[in-house]
């Protein structure tokens, strides 16, 4: 039993598969950064100056100045500026991943065209009956 897990995870599929696991995990913490730090500073600004990491809405009774203020209260909040953030990180993930699947497709070398369809059996059993009527 030890060997045979030995052999599944030392199959090629297995390490691609926890290499793309880290390598999703880095590209994540990076889109994180770029759509926190760049990407919604520069639409806040174009928006009016709004910091889109704090905006929420109360469930309930209270004020609060920022997010952070909420939640140490332990209000019921929906901090719907991170969800904000968070799908324009989805977008920005995808569209990396698509130009890398792009990418990868044309480094790829094209798939050989399938050999031409020979005649089928009845063609041949009839040239072979031709053969023989004129010999």
């Amino acid at each position: 039993m030890l060997k045979e897990f030995k052999d599944f995870i030392m199959t090629g599929n297995v390490i691609e598969f926890a290499v793309a696991v880290i390598m999703a995990g880095a590209v994540g913490a990076v889109v994180n950064g770029f759509v926190s730090d760049i990407v919604m500073p520069i639409v806040g600004f174009f928006s009016g100056g709004v910091n889109f990491d704090n905006l929420f809405y109360i469930l309930g009774d209270g004020e609060f100045a920022s997010l952070a203020a909420a939640e140490e209260a332990g209000a019921a909040v929906i901090a719907w500026g991170r969800w904000v953030n968070t799908i324009v990180s989805l977008v920005i993930i995808g569209l990396v991943m698509f130009i890398i699947i792009k990418g990868y497709n044309k480094m790829r070398a094209p798939e050989p065209e399938p050999a031409p369809a020979g005649p089928t059996a009845e063609e041949l059993l009839a040239e072979i009956r031709d053969e023989l009527k004129k010999s």
